[in-house]
């Protein structure tokens, strides 16, 4: 059976009302051999649809969306988070992309361009875009390793998503960013005891727990409990060594939301994308330096 049913025997008028085309997402793989999620917008022959991540092989992931009912001349757009090999596979420099964008934000221009895909195809922002003409992202820009990493919030009408991986620690900006999503997706990496105690050299651990590499459960579970979503929680990014779904599970247990655990193998079924809980909350105003203040209480 297939574990990502898609529905495209409804209505396929291409004048159909703005409210009635559906927003929904699909986690294809998450983990440190790829990861892949999709997004879409519309139904029947007016469905678009959005990669997060390009982690997998294009032929495996053409594949997978055909699996579900999703024809590759339907992909428009291809966000990408930063550019790990996990996150963006080497295979698509030689994929046909025709007329696909891959948004990426500026900084990563440097490691895009090394991925060898043609850079007419890339579209690097600093600053909120729109995609479909109606569907608004907006992003925060975190701590992962050199580079660093995207985080993305995509909204329109019918819902909100946040999406949010290889964090390294649940910073203001996060929570900032995604507050009040309606549908979080979320890294929950690792459980802290069991990365002390696996085999893994020294290096990788620091590396990882050192606040510039991955969240782990309770990292995450704090950072939902911040952001308050209204809907689903969809757990990124487990590690296969250092984490199990059920002690994620447990960490996320306080959560009002549904909570859906990915994993590397199998798709999520599709997820409906809920309304906004709330709206992002405001960057805080500069600290002004007191008129009164004195030389010697500075």
């Amino acid at each position: 059976m297939n574990p990502c049913p898609f529905t495209p025997n409804l209505p396929r008028n291409r004048d159909m009302p703005e409210e009635a085309r559906p927003f929904q997402l699909c986690v294809l793989a998450s983990g440190s051999s790829g990861n892949c999620s999709v997004i879409t917008y519309g139904q029947g022959l007016t469905t678009r649809a959005c990669l997060i991540d390009a982690g997998l092989s294009p032929r495996r992931t053409r594949t997978m969306l055909a699996d579900m009912g999703i024809r590759f001349d339907q992909l428009d757009h291809i966000l990408v988070t930063h550019f790990d090999r996990d996150h963006f596979h080497l295979g698509w420099q030689s994929a046909k992309l025709d007329r696909i964008r891959i948004h990426a934000h500026a900084d990563h221009s440097p490691s895009a361009h090394n991925t060898g895909v043609r850079p007419r195809h890339f579209t690097f922002f600093d600053e909120p875009f729109a995609l479909w003409d109606s569907l608004s992202v907006d992003f925060a820009r975190l701590a992962h390793d050199a580079q660093g990493v995207t985080a993305f919030r995509l909204e329109n009408n019918l819902g909100s998503l946040g999406y949010a991986t290889d964090l390294g620690r649940p910073a203001p900006e996060l929570i900032r960013s995604l507050h009040g999503v309606g549908t979080l997706a979320i890294e929950s990496n690792y459980c802290p005891k069991m990365q002390l105690a696996s085999s893994r050299p020294v290096f990788l651990k620091k590396r990882i727990m050192g606040g510039a590499g991955h969240l782990s459960n309770q990292e995450s579970a704090e950072a939902v409990r911040d952001i308050a979503p209204g809907a689903h929680v969809v757990l990124l990014h487990l590690s296969r060594q250092c984490n199990r779904p059920e002690i994620a599970r447990v960490e996320h247990a306080g959560t009002e939301c549904d909570v859906i655990v990915s994993n590397q193998f199998e798709q999520t079924a599709w997820i409906p994308v809920a309304p906004a809980r709330a709206a992002r909350l405001p960057e805080p105003l500069p600290v002004q330096p007191s008129l009164f203040t004195t030389h010697a209480s500075r």
